[in-house]
């Protein structure tokens, strides 16, 4: 009987130690968002150089096993894209939002402070897929290569799948918010939002979190005057708040697309800066002097006749900000910043420029708050033009 006692009594203290090892291993200085979504979220662009220079306190968890990168599913890696699956192979992804997303979390954190992502997103998919209680019928009827991602890389249930792996991100870090980037496909949808607030309701239950704490940010499509066809889905986008009180809505205005339904890979970096400066700001840090990860060294190949003019930083900005762009050759330039109608306030650059890269500093200090338009045109006929915002 003693030894029975001594047994018993030896497993507790194994059974306690295993328990206090399991608390201890979670980091609450390792910051975890979940990502989800369709295409955008996957990542459809171009990787260049510049994107695949990550600091290592940005990391992601392999959803799935990949021979490229070679990851492991549940393990964690610097977070080097694609985030989503694949760099090759069956339906590969490439750059995403959630990429900038880190890039600006981990500059403006304390060192002590890691960030993870946990992405699931399946191309051209609807929110239905992420309804636990719908999936199942939405997949009967879905596009083939809906139903193919589906299966192949999620086990038939993307939201399971997320959950999943988000409890296995639980164990190393804390949630701290969700990114979404979805609506393409339901575009004209008006209960859309009651859709999402649907699934974030169930990811906060299924995931034991609590709502006050966790916010959902949301996207907005490819804006029309970027080739956008679905452009009129952001107006339903802009209502989520309405019916979800802790989301947001991410300006997608001025980030260019690749075609009419996806952003190129400046769209998505500077769509993934906005990410990062709104939850900064919930988190309760002054965005109004941050500082931003490093998009220059872009392959001047990714735009035609290699001609790129950067969204300016900061933006929203107060009185200053800066504007990057890039010329694949010397040509006579002309910058200039116009308002609303159309009516040319201030020209900043109009010279002959050699190849390179480029960059000025716009004092807006003598305007008044509202939305501007500043323009790139060259003596090769290129026109490019992007908008801000200044506000007082």
């Amino acid at each position: 009987m003693r030894i029975k006692s001594s047994l018993n009594v030896m497993f507790l203290l194994i059974g306690l130690l295993m328990s206090t090892t399991n608390i201890f291993a979670q980091d609450p200085d390792f910051y975890i968002y979940l990502c989800f979504g369709q295409s955008n979220m996957e990542g459809q662009a171009t990787i260049g150089a510049i994107d695949t220079i990550v600091d290592s306190s940005f990391q992601v968890i392999a959803g799935v096993d990949c021979s490229n990168p070679a990851r492991t599913k549940y393990s964690w890696y610097t977070a080097v894209p694609p985030l989503c699956r694949c760099k090759t192979g069956t339906y590969p992804t490439g750059l995403c939002p959630a990429d900038y997303f880190g890039k600006t979390m981990v500059l403006n954190l304390p060192d002590s402070i890691r960030v993870g992502v946990v992405n699931v997103s399946v191309a051209g998919c609807k929110i239905e897929l992420f309804d636990k209680d719908s999936y199942v019928s939405y997949l009967t009827t879905a596009e083939e290569w809906v139903v193919n991602i589906s299966n192949g890389f999620y086990n038939g249930n993307p939201y399971g799948y997320l959950v999943d792996l988000a409890d296995s991100a639980k164990l190393d870090g804390v949630i701290k918010g969700i990114l979404l980037h979805q609506g393409e496909s339901n575009n004209g949808d008006n209960l859309w939002p009651s859709k999402v607030k649907g699934v974030y309701n169930d990811l906060i239950n299924d995931l034991g979190l609590g709502a006050d704490s966790i916010p959902l940010l949301a996207g907005e499509v490819l804006y029309a005057n970027q080739g956008g066809d679905c452009a009129y889905m952001n107006t339903i986008i802009a209502r989520l708040p309405d019916t979800l009180p802790n989301s947001y809505v991410i300006s997608a205005s001025g980030c260019p697309g690749m075609d009419q339904w996806h952003f190129n890979s400046a769209g998505y970096r500077e769509l993934g800066i906005r990410y990062a400066v709104t939850m900064l700001s919930i988190m309760g840090y002054d965005t109004t002097n941050l500082q931003y990860p490093e998009t220059s060294g872009i392959d001047l190949k990714e735009v035609p006749d290699g001609y790129i003019l950067g969204q300016n930083y900061p933006n929203p900005f107060n009185s200053t900000t800066l504007i990057k762009y890039s010329l694949s050759q010397k040509s006579k330039v002309t910058l200039e910043v116009l308002d609303i109608t159309g009516r040319v306030i201030k020209t900043l650059i109009n010279n002959v420029e050699s190849k390179g890269e480029h960059s000025i500093t716009f004092d807006g200090s003598g305007l008044s708050s509202g939305t501007y338009v500043y323009q790139l045109k060259t003596s090769t006929g290129i026109i490019q033009s992007r908008e801000m915002l200044l506000v007082k």
